[in-house]
């Protein structure tokens, strides 16, 4: 694996996308900029990899400007021109779980699927709070964090706010610096991402494609491709597979004039 850059002239057809962890509903969703890369990219197949609403949330604090509905129209606009759409479920959105399988033309709401690249591997495609000990046995002190976690990202606004009239253009996640620096919660994403591929080679499969714990990741754990498509709310990111069966992550910030992107950890 390596870093590499991409300028915005390469293909911007892919086989297969992978989004998570958007969290339409919340007001730290970037909303705004998933608009950009979904008029900017297409595909033959979606994955949205759970937490693609947020009905934490939206239970307690009714929240849904605009963009969040062009989100949807701009998806469902996929679907009617013929890419297929599956909805993993995910604990933030896990009132569809039980409507799961649900099968509306070419959208599909499964708790989780395998998808084959073209260089024939299989992989898992789960959100992953079912290998989440907090999540899966304690929801009262899940919701607790993500009440937490909504204060850490609504200062993050306001930090970016300052930043913007200082002269800094660039997004700076407060709360994605924190969480790779505070020990426990750098802990908390190996053990997670080492529990998954570990479930992942005991069924059998060579990869494994999550979201959950908002840290997009393209590594070897175990012999296993582990994949996490990171979110739209700190980092921006996504998994794609080019035509040849290759993954690579797409880090999409602030669209630049000559739309430049960075890919970034390019699946071996």
């Amino acid at each position: 694996m390596g870093y590499m850059k991409n300028s915005g002239n390469s293909d911007s057809h892919y086989k297969t996308i992978w989004l998570s962890d958007i969290h339409l509903g919340t007001k730290g969703c970037q909303a705004e900029k998933l608009l950009d890369f979904l008029y900017e990219y297409s595909c033959d197949k979606i994955y949205l990899v759970g937490d693609i609403i947020d009905g934490w949330r939206l239970s307690q604090n009714f929240y849904w400007p605009q963009s969040h509905s062009n989100v949807v129209r701009r998806l469902l606009s996929f679907s009617k021109k013929g890419t297929e759409i599956i909805f993993i479920t995910g604990n933030h959105d896990e009132f569809l779980r039980s409507f799961s399988p649900l099968n509306l033309g070419n959208i599909k709401v499964l708790d989780e699927a395998v998808h084959t690249t073209e260089d024939g591997k299989e992989i898992l495609v789960i959100h992953g709070d079912q290998y989440d000990v907090v999540t899966k046995y304690s929801r009262s002190i899940a919701v607790l964090g993500s009440v937490g976690y909504e204060m850490l990202m609504t200062f993050n606004r306001f930090w970016n706010v300052i930043r913007k009239i200082f002269g800094y253009k660039n997004y700076w996640s407060l709360s994605a610096f924190v969480k790779y620096k505070v020990k426990s919660a750098v802990n908390f994403i190996s053990d997670f991402e080492e529990t998954l591929a570990l479930a992942c080679k005991k069924k059998g499969y060579e990869g494994v494609i999550s979201g959950h714990i908002h840290h997009a990741e393209i590594r070897k754990i175990h012999g296993i491709d582990y994949m996490n498509c990171g979110d739209w709310v700190e980092s921006c990111t996504a998994l794609v597979e080019k035509q040849d069966g290759v993954i690579e992550i797409i880090q999409y910030g602030e669209l630049t004039s000559n739309n430049n992107r960075d890919i970034v950890n390019e699946a071996a």
